[in-house]
């Protein structure tokens, strides 16, 4: 299999058009376009009943500390944990495209409807519900895709995964909210192929991203 994006080039920084947040020199960030990147993928084996797209930052601090904070830094060197942005599952096996903006077109404040998605799709809640939980004015159930935010003064410049399931059943045995690692679990032992597509993101003036 063989993901493409139309959005940004493999390995090449996201526009912020595609993302939750966008540098800004007076507040350090602003709010981003938030649209879903444009997806397509070839190459899918016999066999293939559904497809899920996951994207995942595996670059998030592992501890909050220094995150976001005025003459602080997030070092490199501190370890990394996932953040999962979007979790598509569903999609019939003759989509082989996602438009841009198609699932996600601006910040909503506390979060996006769901399950139910486009296609017959289904989407699971994103961890910005996580990250948002003890804000008044944010909180919610963040269902489909949040594009990047990571902190504005963190060393390391992110990445963000979107990879392409092909899998061999319909539905996936969920039911109701569901998270990225719970998509994932179920997948295990019905993964024909795979393929990904990485692009960085950077809200540090400091980091070329």
């Amino acid at each position: 299999m063989q993901v493409t994006s139309n959005s940004f080039r493999d390995g090449e920084r996201i526009p912020g058009e595609y993302a939750f947040c966008m540098p800004d020199e007076a507040a350090h960030v602003c709010l981003g376009g938030n649209r879903n990147p444009q997806l397509a993928w070839t190459g899918a084996p016999a066999g293939t009943q559904s497809f899920a797209v996951i994207c995942v930052d595996p670059d998030v601090p592992s501890r909050g500390d220094d995150v976001n904070q005025e003459g602080r830094t997030v070092p490199a060197s501190l370890p990394r944990v996932d953040f999962f942005h979007w979790v598509l599952i569903d999609l019939p096996a003759s989509v082989t495209s996602i438009a841009a903006g198609e699932f996600s077109n601006g910040v909503t404040p506390r979060g996006k409807a769901g399950p139910a998605a486009a296609h017959g799709a289904r989407q699971g809640v994103n961890d910005y519900t996580g990250w948002f939980a003890s804000d008044r004015d944010m909180s919610g159930d963040y269902y489909g895709y949040d594009g990047p935010c990571p902190p504005w003064n963190d060393e390391l410049r992110h990445r963000y995964v979107f990879t392409v399931y092909a899998l061999d059943l319909e539905r996936l045995p969920l039911e109701g909210k569901f998270t990225g690692q719970e998509a994932l679990a179920a997948m295990q032992g019905h993964i024909l192929a795979q393929a990904s597509l990485t692009g960085v993101y950077s809200l540090n003036p400091k980091v070329k991203s």
